[in-house]
């Protein structure tokens, strides 16, 4: 019996993690509002959303503001990144101790702080509020990807490109750069999600009008909206794409490289 407790263990830990999440599936194509009594297939639900333009606008700043957040914040890390590779000990100490600090306050904490900010800057609240305190809160989550790769860097590489010929932004490009390109794209990922699914900060820093997913869901919870869970599904849906292409087409490209050096040989 004890061999089995593991296996059970694990089982239900993966039960209530996915049970919600197949739950919410199932009754979004729900032919009732009644989120308890499955009564017949339909996808009312799914036509509703995309003719609520509330809804609609919601899912269009999600994306947007995810989509350039995320751009920004992994320029900036990569670029803070390797700067602090190459800086003193005490200053890579310092910013990294900050950096860290900035992950593990609150989110409450960091959203009244942007909230004061920008009022105290008479900054107007609304899209570019909401979209430079998501950059904000995504660069340390960029840096933290980076540096791990960085650590592994023979120190020699930059200095080897030089004397070869390279400029310092072609040694940046054409070699340190391709050395850290999974913890680049780590970093992008994270960043993405973290933008995607943020509610606290969102939630103070936005203005009337501008809506991301979380906080057009905080609005709509006091009252059933089976619509919810169509768009709960669309979003379970595309995550679940795009971690199969991530972790797919590296093996594909593997496997290709390894095909033609196999033909060279």
């Amino acid at each position: 019996m004890r061999k089995y407790l593991p296996k059970l263990y694990l089982f239900l830990i993966f039960a209530f993690f996915y049970l919600p999440i197949i739950y919410v599936i199932i009754f979004s194509f729900n032919d009732s509002r009644s989120l308890t009594n499955f009564t017949g297939f339909s996808f009312e639900w799914y036509e509703k959303m995309f003719d609520n333009r509330t809804m609609m606008e919601s899912i269009y700043y999600s994306v947007i503001i995810a989509v350039l957040a995320t751009l920004v914040s992994t320029i900036i890390g990569t670029i803070t990144a390797i700067g602090l590779s190459k800086s003193r000990k005490v200053v890579k100490e310092f910013v990294n101790q900050m950096n860290n600090l900035s992950m593990l306050n609150p989110e409450i904490v960091t959203a009244i702080g942007l909230m004061l900010f920008f009022v105290s800057l008479n900054i107007e609240t609304g899209f570019m509020t909401l979209l430079l305190a998501h950059i904000i809160f995504c660069i340390p989550y960029v840096i933290l990807s980076i540096m791990p790769k960085l650590r592994q860097l023979d120190d020699n590489l930059a200095e080897a490109a030089l004397d070869l010929g390279c400029t310092p932004w072609q040694a940046l490009y054409k070699v340190i750069i391709p050395q850290i390109k999974p913890g680049i794209f780590t970093g992008a990922l994270t960043a993405f999600t973290m933008s995607f699914d943020d509610f606290v900060i969102s939630y103070f820093v936005t203005g009337p009008g501008i809506n991301n997913i979380s906080t057009y869901v905080y609005s709509s919870v006091r009252r059933i909206n089976p619509s919810i869970n169509a768009l709960s599904t669309i979003i379970v849906l595309g995550i679940t794409i795009i971690l199969i292409l991530a972790n797919v087409l590296p093996l594909i490209a593997q496997k290709r490289r390894s095909k033609t050096k196999r033909v060279i040989e």
